[in-house]
């Protein structure tokens, strides 16, 4: 059984004085609740989760499960490059009552395909939560093929892939091979190309200031909308631009400070945008009425 359908948001972490702002993700999950989001990601890439420490990942997981309070899933990142630091973070995770977890190749020191069924089967052995593999080689320098998926997906508690390669023809080869893999966009704008090939929806950066928007768009697909569907993921082109014009997640803090949903603070290694990429997001926010 899939953890969610339709748009998941891969949600910021705000940070205040170099510290977790939970007021600020108080608001945010019920802006996010309030518009429709069909599931919470925290603790991904976008969340900054590399920059916390395992107790602070901890904590912030249980902070936004017991926030949710049920209302709709909470899937937590818990990957990392050591499969017996992945497996500690999983089972902590599992403990606290999350519905899913999100687990990101291993980077940095990578491994071969072999290696990377192998770390998803031993993370997997130990919890009972559905697993969602995280591709993103651009980060990574690793990527999953479909025929690695599909040996993956010999574990039961190994249900879907966030697939963030940009590549349509492997995602398309994906779906061909494994039928019953759950398919999540991991690019803003390949999110409806890949529910028309049988996609379940998407985890969303650009979601954290057009949840509303997002969750429409895939509605009004596995309605029968299509037309208009395609039409709100043309929308959203200009805001994913803007999203990604930094590397992420400096754009969309930037572009949350000047929404005041919360401040653009990030930890290092990231900093602020520069002036000219600041000016750009300005102008799309503007384009959309939002500021």
């Amino acid at each position: 059984m899939s953890i969610f359908k339709g748009s998941a948001v891969a949600l910021i972490t705000p940070f205040s004085g170099g510290a977790i702002d939970y007021t600020a993700i108080t608001r945010l999950i019920e802006l996010q609740i309030v518009s429709g989001t069909d599931a919470i990601v925290v603790c991904g890439t976008t969340g900054e989760a590399s920059t916390m420490s395992h107790d602070e990942r901890l904590e912030l997981i249980r902070y936004v499960v017991e926030r949710v309070e049920g209302r709709i899933p909470v899937i937590a990142g818990t990957g990392g490059n050591s499969t017996e630091a992945v497996i500690e973070m999983s089972r902590g995770a599992e403990a606290i009552g999350v519905d899913g977890l999100l687990i990101v190749t291993p980077y940095y020191n990578k491994t071969s395909q072999t290696g990377l069924v192998t770390h998803y089967h031993a993370v997997a052995d130990q919890v009972r939560l559905p697993i969602i593999v995280y591709n993103v080689p651009s980060r990574t320098g690793l990527n999953v093929t479909p025929e690695t998926m599909k040996r993956m997906m010999q574990h039961e508690n190994i249900v879907g892939i966030k697939e963030a390669s940009g590549n349509i023809e492997q995602i398309v080869n994906l779906a061909a091979l494994c039928p019953d893999c759950d398919i999540y966009a991991g690019n803003d704008d390949h999110v409806v190309p890949i529910l028309s090939i049988g996609g379940k929806g998407v985890i969303s950066t650009i979601g954290n200031i057009v949840p509303e928007a997002m969750h429409k768009m895939c509605k009004c697909f596995f309605e029968g909308k299509l037309k208009e569907a395609r039409e709100l993921q043309f929308q959203m082109l200009p805001l994913w631009k803007a999203a990604f014009c930094d590397v992420n997640p400096i754009p969309i803090k930037t572009m949350m400070g000047m929404l005041h949903l919360c401040s653009p603070e990030m930890r290092l290694p990231l900093v602020p945008p520069s002036n000219e990429n600041r000016e750009f997001m300005k102008k799309v926010l503007s384009s959309y009425g939002m500021m």
